[in-house]
């Protein structure tokens, strides 16, 4: 995966001490969460900064080999287990040089957030659990966390990273029961995810906003 777009960046009023790394799902682009943040509803003086990467294009095996947006290539619908590891771990090293970016701006890693949804959920994941730094927290969104079988050893961050997993019960792009086995996976690694259900399919609701809303403050430890 190459970005061909340099990520959109949303100042706060302040000098930025936080950040919130954030990654579409299939087929989008950096613009699709950028409009949530008025909706958070954080004080107006909050000191968080918000990077909105694009993906780069190109063919995805399960849409016909059409070209589009893609942090990786989904090779079929058995999600947790057919995986394009490579694509992921390509975007998962874009990922962390954004974290490494933020790090050499003045930022500390245990204030740095990453979120994604749907394929960006997939990657902030793994790239937040093998990120050697510790970090604020993890949102995944209408996402999956595929079999981490023989890449156990590979997860590195704290046990006690908070994560935030949210998901719509009625989602048939990313079915609930693929998010269930998820977060089990991650409990086995000895995580303990947030887990947030909502009466949605593969998208976004007023609820989870809120929820978000209310993970970023603690996460960000906004007064």
């Amino acid at each position: 995966m190459k970005s061909e777009l340099p990520p959109i960046v949303l100042e706060p009023k302040s000098k930025a001490d936080a950040c919130v790394i954030w990654l579409h799902g299939l087929g989008a682009d950096g613009h699709d969460f950028e409009n949530i943040v008025p909706e958070l509803k954080l004080p107006v003086d909050h000191t968080i900064r918000f990077v909105f990467p694009t993906a780069g294009k190109m063919p995805v095996t399960v849409n016909l080999g059409s070209e589009m947006t893609a942090w990786y290539d989904i090779h079929s619908l058995d999600l947790l287990n057919n995986v394009d590891w490579e694509g992921v771990d390509q975007s998962v090293q874009f990922v962390h040089e954004l974290v490494e970016s933020q790090i050499s701006s003045g930022i500390e890693s245990d204030k740095i957030l990453l979120a994604g949804f749907s394929q960006g959920g997939v990657v902030i994941l793994n790239a937040g659990l093998t990120f050697e730094e510790p970090l604020a927290g993890m949102m995944a969104l209408s996402t999956y966390f595929p079999n981490p079988e023989g890449r156990k050893d590979e997860y590195l961050q704290s046990k006690s990273c908070p994560i935030f997993m949210a998901h719509g019960m009625d989602d048939p792009v990313c079915p609930f029961f693929v998010a269930e086995q998820s977060r089990h996976q991650l409990i086995e690694l000895g995580l303990r995810p947030q887990w947030h259900t909502y009466p949605m399919q593969h998208q976004v609701c007023l609820d989870e906003i809120k929820d978000m809303a209310a993970f970023i403050r603690q996460c960000l430890v906004i007064e």
